[in-house]
C-alpha cells in the first residue's frame, strides 16, 4: 500500500489521542466520587481540554506547514507523554486541569497534522473521504479501548480509591510508542506549503477563508455536531451511574459500547462515502438519531435496576442507548472530507485549524450546558436539549451542499 508507514502512525496518534480526550467523561465521574466535585464544578474539565485546542489551532494553523507537520506531531507525543507519567501521582484537582490542558494543546497541533497529511497521503476526493471515515472510527476504536482501559482500574467496592490513576502508566506507553513509529516514518511535506508566501501571507490565506459562504455554513455544522457529540460522549457514564444505578465499572464501560457504535458508524461512513452523496447521509443520520432520543430516553425513566446487574441481565435500554452513536457517528467525518477536498491542498492546515476551534467551541459549550441541566434538572432532559442543535445542523447541511467554492476568488 502506498504510504503505508505515515498512514499507520496517523492512525495511531489518533489512536493515542482517542483515548486521552475522552477520558474526560470517566475522570469527571471519578472526580465526583474521589474528591466530591459538583457536576457543573467537573464540567469545567472540558473546556480545559478545549480551550486550548481551540486557541492553539487559532494560533498555529497557518504556520504549522513551516514548522513542519511531522515535527508537530512529534512534540505533541512528547508532550502528552510526559504528563502520563505525572499522572499516576495525582492527588488533587489541579492535576486534572493541567493534564486536559496539555492534552488539548497537544491535540491541536495533532488534529491539524493529521488532517493536513490526509491530502498529502491520499489522491481523490473519495480516497480522500474513505480514509477520512476510516480514520475518524479507528479514533472511535480508541475511545472504546479507553473506557475499557479505565473500567479495568476501577475498584467498584471503594469509590474513593485513586487506583484508576495507574492507567495513565499505559497511556504513557502508548505514547512513546506512537512518538517512535512516526520519528521513523517518512511523510512528504512539500504540497502542503505555499513557498510564495511569508508567515503574514498564510494568515491572510487563512482569514480569506472566511470569505465562502460554504467555509461558514461548514463551520456551523462542524460546531453543533461536536457540541451535540460531546455532551454524549461525556455525559454518558455519570447517566449510567446516577440515572440508571450501574456500577461504575459498567457506567464506564457503556461509554466503551458508545465509542464501538461511533466506531462502526464511521468505518461504514467510510464505505458508502464511495458509492452515496455525503448529503444523503449526514441527512439520514440527523433524523435517525433525532428519533431515537425520542423513542430511547422515555424508556430511562424509573428502571429498576438491582445491585447485581451485569451486562448478561441488564434491561434493553442500557443497550440501546449507547447504540444511538452509530447513527450519529458518519457525520462528522463526511462534513470535514466535503470542505477539505473543496479548496487547495496548501489550505488544508489553515483549514484544520478552523475545524479544531469550532468543534473545540461546541464541545466545551455542548459540555457545560449538559452539566448544568443534568444537575439541576435531570439526565433525560439534558439530553432532550440535542434535538435543537439537530435541526439547526440538517438546515445548515442543506444549505452547504448547495454552495460552490471558487477556487479563483
Amino acid at each position: 500500500m502506498k504510504n503505508f508507514n505515515i498512514k499507520a502512525a496517523l492512525f495511531l496518534n489518533y489512536f493515542v489521542f482517542a483515548i486521552l480526550l475522552n477520558s474526560v467523561g470517566t475522570v469527571i465521574l471519578q472526580m465526583q466520587q474521589n474528591f466530591g466535585i459538583s457536576k457543573s464544578q467537573a464540567s469545567i474539565l472540558e473546556g480545559f481540554k478545549d480551550l486550548p485546542i481551540a486557541i492553539c489551532s487559532f494560533l498555529l494553523a497557518s504556520f504549522l506547514p513551516k514548522i513542519g507537520i511531522k515535527n508537530s506531531m512529534l512534540i505533541a507525543l512528547f508532550l502528552v507523554s510526559c504528563m502520563c507519567f505525572v499522572m499516576p501521582f495525582a492527588n488533587e484537582f489541579w492535576f486534572f486541569k493541567l493534564l486536559f490542558a496539555i492534552v488539548g494543546i497537544s491535540f491541536a497541533l495533532i488534529k491539524i497534522s493529521v488532517f493536513t497529511s490526509i491530502g498529502l497521503v491520499t489522491e481523490t476526493d473519495k480516497e480522500h473521504s474513505s480514509f477520512m471515515g476510516f480514520l475518524e472510527g479507528f479514533f472511535m476504536i480508541g475511545v472504546l479501548m479507553g473506557n475499557v482501559l479505565f473500567s479495568l482500574f476501577m475498584d467498584d467496592n471503594n469509590p474513593k480509591s485513586t487506583y484508576w490513576l495507574n492507567a495513565y502508566w499505559v497511556l504513557g506507553g502508548l505514547s512513546v510508542l506512537s512518538f517512535l513509529f512516526l520519528f521513523f516514518s517518512k511523510l512528504n511535506e512539500n504540497e502542503a506549503k505555499s513557498e510564495q508566501t511569508s508567515l503574514l501571507g498564510d494568515l491572510k490565506n487563512s482569514i480569506s477563508l472566511f470569505s465562502y459562504k460554504k467555509v461558514l455554513f461548514f463551520l456551523l455544522c462542524a460546531f453543533l455536531f461536536v457540541l451535540v457529540e460531546q455532551s454524549f460522549q461525556t455525559w454518558t457514564p455519570t447517566f449510567y451511574k446516577e440515572i440508571l444505578k450501574v456500577p461504575t465499572s459498567m457506567s464506564i464501560q457503556a461509554g466503551a459500547v458508545l465509542a464501538g457504535a461511533f466506531a462502526l458508524g464511521r468505518f461504514l461512513s467510510g464505505f458508502f462515502s464511495k458509492k452515496i452523496s455525503w448529503i444523503y447521509v449526514v441527512s439520514f443520520c440527523v433524523v435517525g438519531f433525532a428519533i431515537s432520543i425520542l423513542l430511547v430516553l422515555p424508556l430511562t425513566h424509573n428502571v429498576v435496576i438491582g445491585t447485581n446487574t451485569n451486562w448478561l441481565n441488564a434491561p434493553l435500554v442500557v443497550y440501546l442507548f449507547p447504540l444511538m452513536g452509530g447513527l450519529l457517528a458518519p457525520i462528522y467525518p463526511s462534513i470535514n472530507s466535503v470542505i477539505l477536498a473543496s479548496i487547495p491542498k496548501y489550505l488544508h492546515s489553515a483549514m484544520a485549524g478552523l475545524i479544531v476551534v469550532f468543534s473545540a467551541i461546541g464541545g466545551t459549550i455542548g459540555s457545560i450546558i449538559t452539566g448544568f441541566v443534568f444537575q439541576e434538572f435531570s439526565g433525560q432532559q439534558a439530553f432532550y436539549l440535542s434535538l435543537i442543535p439537530l435541526t439547526l445542523l440538517i438546515v445548515s447541511a442543506i444549505i452547504m451542499n448547495k454552495l460552490k467554492i471558487n477556487p479563483k476568488k
